[in-house]
């Protein structure tokens, strides 16, 4: 069965999507500290099923082709998501944004063709370095109230940019790779 713990976790991150960007949009109108938290609980149990549907799906041996088409698409959704409305709340320079989201266009194009070819391209530990990072960073971003005196704002536009360094390289890593491969192949 292909909807198993595993892939139903997954579709919980993709429809926790829209409850985060609804609940940013009322934190925007209402300047709602509580809004804001709730919003980064809220992704920070999204992000965590990304942990928990690999392992579960490795530890009972349920790895289907839905979950690996679901998993990528359900990362991709939620990071771009979530930073296309940092960008609408002027919280990150819309040009970080479009950075990162080329990259997981360009990544996710160069999979379907490799797909198309019979070759499935796994992502690799620069792609989940970078994934995590990204997490990492839009955690205190999303926060973003000062709490006891600290203010997460700087600590998430540091990780941000660390996590766009690792975005950039990954994404090159994945291309030569993929370029070598084809070329040996072709």
């Amino acid at each position: 069965m292909t909807l198993n713990l595993a892939n139903m976790l997954t579709l919980g991150r993709i429809f926790a999507v829209p409850v985060i960007v609804a609940l940013l949009y009322l934190e925007r109108s209402l300047q709602s500290v509580f809004l804001a938290y709730v919003s980064t609980g809220v992704f920070i149990l999204a992000s965590l099923t990304d942990m928990a549907d690999g392992y579960i799906a490795r530890r009972q041996n349920i790895i289907t082709n839905l979950g690996k088409f679901l998993d990528p698409l359900a990362d991709k959704l939620l990071i771009s998501s979530v930073l296309i409305m940092l960008v609408e709340l002027r919280w990150v320079d819309a040009w970080i944004v479009v950075v990162i989201v080329c990259r997981e266009i360009a990544v996710t194009g160069m999979r379907g063709i490799a797909a198309d070819k019979g070759v499935i391209i796994a992502a690799d530990r620069y792609g989940k370095m970078k994934t995590i990072a990204q997490s990492l960073a839009l955690v205190p971003l999303l926060a973003h109230y000062p709490l006891f005196g600290f203010d997460p704002v700087p600590l998430g536009t540091m990780i941000l940019y660390l996590a766009l360094v690792l975005t950039v390289f990954s994404g090159g890593n994945y291309l030569y790779n993929f370029y070598k491969n084809w070329l040996q192949a072709e």
